[in-house]
């Protein structure tokens, strides 16, 4: 199957949490929320979901930026991924944290290509597993917020 069959590829207005829910399917769109909400509770008021149109060949995709790209959540025919871009210096960072990853994730990490701007690594988010070891990697790229404990 080609991507055109594997993306949202219709040009024009981003694609509704309903169409993306029927698109990537229901439990790959629990784990989408659920990565949703990592990001806003950890990242607060920092990382804003922004919609980009790839044309025909990558379709639609959700990235999380500020500057730089902090990850991109592709929504593909029932399941989604996740792309992470690593740095030089957050590569040193990763390799520090790979064995609190799953065997999955530090295979997709081995066999990710190094580009001039990074090594571009896309997790195919298809189990919970996946949230964990997702929360791990965006940790490397920026610290999380601290939670607040009080009102002051």
């Amino acid at each position: 199957m080609d991507a055109t069959h594997l993306r949202m590829t219709k040009p024009g207005k981003p694609p509704s949490p309903a169409q993306v829910a029927a698109w990537i399917g229901r439990g790959a769109y629990k784990i989408w929320k659920r990565v949703a909400r990592l990001i806003e509770r950890n990242y607060p008021d920092i990382f804003y979901p922004e919609w980009l149109f790839g044309g025909q060949k990558h379709g639609w995709s959700l990235r999380y930026k500020k500057g730089k790209s902090f990850c991109t959540l592709i929504p593909e025919k029932n399941h989604f991924a996740i792309l992470v871009v690593f740095g030089f210096e957050e590569r040193a960072k990763v390799e520090k944290i790979r064995g609190e990853l799953s065997v999955r994730t530090q295979e997709g990490y081995d066999r990710a290509t190094t580009y001039h701007d990074g090594k571009w690594l896309v997790i195919s988010a298809d189990a919970d597993d996946v949230v964990a070891d997702v929360e791990r990697l965006l940790a490397v790229k920026r610290r999380p917020k601290p939670k607040k404990t009080g009102d002051g």
